[in-house]
């Protein structure tokens, strides 16, 4: 498991001893999940973080009508969770769900809690996915309320070739805040 690929993405960033390698690994789940599986429900509480070793998720949110808004993808190499449920260990706001079937390693709360006590350089690891997490959350934001539904789309498109080919147009329009037909007649 040592050359994995997740600790291939951890060491993008931060160095691990073979020892804190093996602590890791004694606390890591890897699972096999088919397709339009939910690994999270909305209003569970977010007891895992997930790494994506192959396959691809969404997270959404379902308002009480049931239209879904897209927050947000996750392909493989990438990291996902609901972090106001993770972090606060509150209810979670959004579902996770499968788009294909998928291989995904997870972490536990309270596992990840007792691995900063024991790796203190993991919590700097963790801190640099938040802060681009944050930075790519700030940036979409502010696509949202400046660019045209055009602009947007097309720079999906550029940014995340890997994930268009994954997804159907409906999520791709959730994920842009529009409907199918207006991300159709846009794509035209």
């Amino acid at each position: 498991m040592n050359d994995s690929q997740i600790f291939l993405n951890i060491q993008k960033h931060i160095d691990l001893t073979a020892e804190e390698r093996d602590w890791i690994s004694a606390v890591l789940e890897l699972r096999d999940i088919p397709k339009k599986e939910r690994v999270l429900e909305q209003g569970q509480i977010c007891r895992k973080l997930y790494f994506v070793e192959s396959g691809s998720l969404r997270a959404y949110n379902s308002n009480k009508q049931g239209k879904e808004s897209t927050i947000m993808f996750a392909v493989q190499d990438w990291w996902i969770t609901d972090m106001y449920s993770f972090v606060n260990q509150k209810p979670a706001l959004l579902s996770l769900e499968t788009l294909e079937d998928s291989r995904l390693y997870s972490l536990d709360f309270l596992a990840l809690e007792q691995l900063f006590t024991k790796i203190p350089k993991l919590e700097r690891f963790f801190r640099i996915l938040f802060q681009k997490a944050y930075v790519r959350e700030q940036l979409r934001v502010l696509d949202a309320i400046s660019r045209t539904t055009e602009d947007r789309y097309a720079r999906f498109v550029a940014k995340y070739p890997q994930i268009t080919s994954k997804v159907t147009q409906k999520q791709i329009a959730s994920y842009l805040g529009v409907t199918p037909e207006f991300l159709s007649s846009v794509k035209k």
